[in-house]
């Protein structure tokens, strides 16, 4: 099972929020492009700049560190990706509640994976138990 080091996961994480607490402080979208380039980089070629730089940083081996699950990590970085673009794009469309809206969802998500609460964990574990009750046969 491929993992990713906890001190990296909460990097991502710490970005994202404190570029969400700047989008909305500045009511601009730019610093949002820092976690939504980083993680569609991520997610299309594997590359997370973010945690690139992070990684160099580590005291010790990323082996010794608590591990992540990746694809727990990819589903959320999914999330974290059309929420970022929904914030993007309402700010382009100058739609204010929108890019307000999608902005504190994305960040509120990032600060309760942060504090231990992990929302995407959730709603992927609600989405495969669906996926399975729809597989199994009905009892009637």
């Amino acid at each position: 099972m491929k993992t990713i080091p906890k001190p990296l996961v909460l990097a991502n994480q710490w970005t994202i929020v404190l570029s969400v607490i700047i989008a909305l402080i500045t009511q601009t979208a730019w610093i949002l492009l820092i976690p939504l380039v980083s993680c569609i980089l991520s997610l299309f070629t594997g590359f997370h700049p973010i945690l690139a730089i992070v990684k160099r940083f580590l005291s010790k081996p990323a082996n010794l560190y608590v591990q992540e699950d990746y694809i727990q990590l990819k589903f959320n970085q999914w999330l974290a990706v059309g929420f970022l673009l929904i914030a993007c794009i309402g700010f382009l469309m100058n739609w204010t509640l929108l890019f307000n809206v999608s902005t504190i969802m994305v960040g509120i998500a990032a600060l309760l994976a942060i504090l231990g609460f992990c929302i995407g964990c959730v709603m992927r574990f609600q989405y495969q138990q669906w996926i399975y009750r729809r597989k199994k046969p009905s009892a009637l």
